[in-house]
């Protein structure tokens, strides 16, 4: 069902104030005096600040999830392990198909980024009853294409690539800006995720480094 014009003109405003602020830093007062509303059509829609978080998350991740689960399954179905720069340009293509109006999905990486620095319990909790499961089966098929990973190394390559793609997709208009004054390039986002596929699968294939301990005993006995 279509939203209301009055929902999607205070999802757009808090989106926009959030991604901006951040979470804690933004009022209602601030978002509706924005918006053009009063409080109780933000009461009326969504009946608390912490509802109003979760819709504008929704709006992207319901569509993602959606998408990305029917890929993944397709991914399992094979019965076989998935190459890890066909699994990554799965993601990455579904990210890009998710339906968004011009700049919303830089606006929306930044939003990410917030959520793992600034979200409140009631966020993360969200994150997870409504999308872990998602996030579980791709780990999975993850864990499968780099066997040879421990699982903390894993867990931190993957977080370093999240960290890389949200810096690139949050700062999209910048980067391309300088793209295009310094290099004369303009750079679509097809562009941009077609160079960045090979830097992340690069990246989740690099050797294991040698542990800190082991270093500094190499000193040592040196």
């Amino acid at each position: 069902m279509a939203q209301s014009d009055t929902v999607v003109r205070i999802l757009d405003t808090a989106e926009a104030l959030f991604a901006e602020k951040g979470f804690a830093e933004t009022s209602l007062r601030t978002i509706t005096s924005r918006a053009k509303v009063n409080l109780a059509a933000v009461n009326y829609h969504f009946g608390s600040k912490k509802a109003l978080i979760q819709a504008v998350f929704a709006r992207y991740l319901d569509p993602f999830c959606e998408a990305f689960n029917t890929e993944l399954a397709v991914l399992e179905n094979k019965q076989q392990t998935i190459p890890l720069e066909e699994l990554l340009a799965v993601m990455a293509r579904t990210t890009l198909n998710v339906p968004a109006t011009k700049g919303s999905l830089s606006v929306f990486m930044r939003l990410l980024g917030l959520a793992y620095t600034q979200a409140q319990g009631h966020m993360r909790r969200y994150l997870q009853e409504n999308y872990g499961q998602t996030f579980l089966r791709f780990t999975h098929l993850l864990k499968l294409s780099s066997a040879d990973l421990p699982d903390a190394e894993r867990f931190w390559r993957l977080h370093f690539i999240l960290g890389a793609v949200v810096f690139t997709m949050s700062s999209l208009d910048a980067l391309r800006d300088i793209a295009l004054n310094d290099y004369d390039e303009k750079t679509r986002i097809a562009d941009l995720v077609a160079r960045l596929l090979p830097v992340v699968t690069a990246a989740m294939q690099a050797p294991v480094p040698v542990q800190p301990e082991k270093i500094k005993s190499l000193v040592v006995s040196c």
